[in-house]
């Protein structure tokens, strides 16, 4: 009866520890999309006047926009491919 039990114990930590790396991933999976959401905000802040958002003064932009570089390049492909959404399509897609 007792190896019974030593088997159960090892069988009940090893589902725990499956459970908690699952659990793991999905927080980081989480904190990730939070991370780049937040990035988005940020770009839609700094560099609101793009759209007609109210933005920052401009000393506060000028020191923000180097760490918007990358925000930035997106934000002006998506001025010069609005007007060709199928141009866009094929660009996300990577066709020449």
């Amino acid at each position: 009866m007792i190896p019974f039990l030593k088997w159960l114990k090892e069988q009940i930590i090893e589902a725990f520890k499956i459970t908690d790396a699952v659990m793991r991933g999905k927080a980081v999976e989480t904190i990730e999309h939070e991370v780049a959401e937040l990035d988005n905000i940020f770009g839609i802040l700094v560099l609101g006047a793009f759209i007609g958002i109210p933005s920052p003064p401009i000393h506060i932009t000028m020191e923000l926009l180097p760490l918007m570089d990358k925000e930035f390049d997106i934000m002006l492909d998506k001025v010069l491919t609005a007007h060709d959404p199928l141009g866009h399509l094929f660009s996300v897609l990577g066709i020449d």
